[in-house]
């Protein structure tokens, strides 16, 4: 009985011990532990720090996945507060958490990739061993196109010009996309191709709409293999995540709902493929994805939803120039195929974010908001001061009664003091907003192109700014921003 409490006590102390997979290193060990490792990717961290915190699950889950992979990659982090102040500021750390790539011991590179598990496992894969991996047998081949992502593969009997790009290509886009290749007669058979790349889809988004594989068929161009890799890599209907919105562009066409093919691959497809049935039909429009409703739900917001109301995809597209369509009936294969008629044929309005536009609108600043944006702002014949602002912004509810003075100060002048709240009406471009509040100046004759105020916020600095940016001089202060006398 003992021996066993005993055994038990050892195995739970090896499970325990077992998970936890990143290391720590200290100033008075960093140089001689890190120098045995081959990769090493490290965090510079504070233990009060959001981000950090943030991270720290995901780069946990990272380094565990990392086990057992060649060439090994290994995962650690240095405490900045404490036992690793003197290395971080050797290394340059001036925020958190900050990542950077160290190989052999030494300091190879910033760390540039994402920030979840997945995501820092393909980055790093990409950054170590060759661009391309070598597919001795065909067994190495259906591992290689069994993983989660795409991959692409290049058959070869011989060196050959298109060998000699496709290397090209896997060199320059190691981290983006994953790339083998293989000159073994058994796989070369296996595959049916002697001199050629095939994309392979992951397995979990097969499906009857469209080939599970496609081959290449145009010239040994770099440039012409690329843009056929990015032209088909996420296929008909691509999963669209946190880490590859880049990839999507517009026009573009998103189903909104439980994406998840870790926990629900089954019914994930089950909507997906009845996205498929009807984005066959309009491919050449469109492009089309699906997306985790609870990864996007600063987009679901853009579009007036706070929560998708029931287990039935929502869809929202962006046409070409950015404006924003949605499918206000509930989703079927019948609605979703209307709308897509509507959209294509330009009978569709698009979707504009926007408040009431207020029933008195004559205080010292007037209120934009999408609505009346073009009547306030773009078309008013006046030079215009907007801010942009969040009603919870502690800086905003700063500036407020700053702002509001001005408007007095600078009433019966032809120039309009504006705000309007940026988290409820849509942002018009050119103005692009990333942070509150933000400020621009658009005279009145280039509204087209507006300038970012970058001044300072006191009553006193608006005045001087707008008194000499003034298309015509104000007629209550001089160019220089002094008040003008009164005639008597």
């Amino acid at each position: 009985m003992i021996v066993l409490r005993i055994v038990c006590v050892l195995l739970s102390l090896c499970f325990v011990l077992g998970k936890d997979y990143v290391l720590e290193f200290t100033d008075e060990d960093f140089a001689s532990r890190i120098s045995s490792y081959e990769t090493v990717v490290v965090m510079f961290y504070a233990p009060w720090c959001g981000h950090c915190k943030k991270l720290k699950p995901e780069y946990e889950k990272a380094a565990s996945d990392f086990q057992g992979e060649d060439p090994p990659i290994t995962l650690a982090k240095v405490d900045c507060t404490e036992s690793g102040k003197e290395t971080c500021t050797k290394y340059g750390v001036s925020g958190y958490p900050t990542l950077k790539i160290f190989r052999n011991g030494e300091f190879l590179k910033e760390y540039k990739g994402p920030r979840e598990a997945a995501g820092i496992v393909k980055y790093m894969k990409a950054q170590v061993g060759p661009s391309s991996k070598d597919l001795v047998t065909v067994a190495d081949l259906e591992a290689f196109i069994g993983k989660d992502d795409a991959a692409v593969v290049g058959f070869f009997e011989k060196e050959s010009d298109i060998k000699a790009e496709f290397l090209k290509i896997a060199d320059k886009l190691r981290e983006k996309w994953s790339f083998g290749h293989s000159t073994a007669s058994a796989v070369l058979k296996h595959q049916g191709l002697k001199d050629g790349i095939v994309l392979f889809r992951p397995k979990h988004l097969h499906n009857k709409f469209e080939q599970s594989f496609i081959t290449y068929d145009g010239p040994p161009s770099k440039d012409s293999i690329e843009k056929w890799i990015t032209e088909n890599y996420h296929g008909l209907v691509g999963h669209r995540h946190r880490e590859n919105t880049q990839d999507f562009k517009n026009p573009l066409v998103v189903a909104y709902y439980n994406v998840d093919y870790v926990k629900n691959p089954k019914g994930t497809n089950y909507w997906r493929n009845r996205i498929l049935k009807v984005a066959k039909n309009f491919a050449n429009a469109f492009s089309f994805a699906v997306s985790a409703k609870d990864d996007f739900q600063h987009e679901l917001n853009e579009f007036g939803y706070d929560y998708v109301p029931s287990d039935k995809p929502l869809i929202f597209a962006r046409s070409t120039d950015n404006k924003k369509y949605s499918l206000k009936d509930e989703f079927s294969v019948e609605t979703f195929e209307e709308f897509l008629k509507k959209l294509e044929a330009g009978k569709l309005e698009p979707y504009l974010k926007s408040e009431p536009i207020p029933e008195d609108n004559t205080g010292p600043v007037t209120v934009a908001v999408g609505k009346n944006f073009d009547e306030v702002v773009t078309n008013n014949n006046k030079d215009t001061l907007i801010e942009f602002y969040a009603p919870w912004c502690g800086h905003c509810k700063k500036l407020s009664p700053i702002y509001d003075e001005l408007g007095e100060k600078l009433k019966g002048e032809e120039v309009a003091i504006v705000k309007m709240d940026a988290t409820s009406n849509d942002v018009p471009a050119p103005f692009e907003v990333r942070g509150y509040p933000t400020l621009y100046w658009a005279p009145k004759d280039s509204k087209s192109s507006p300038v970012r105020y970058e001044g300072g916020r006191e009553l006193d600095d608006f005045i001087k700014y707008i008194a000499k940016h003034a298309t015509s001089e104000l007629k209550g202060y001089d160019r220089k921003g002094k008040a003008k006398k009164e005639e008597l």
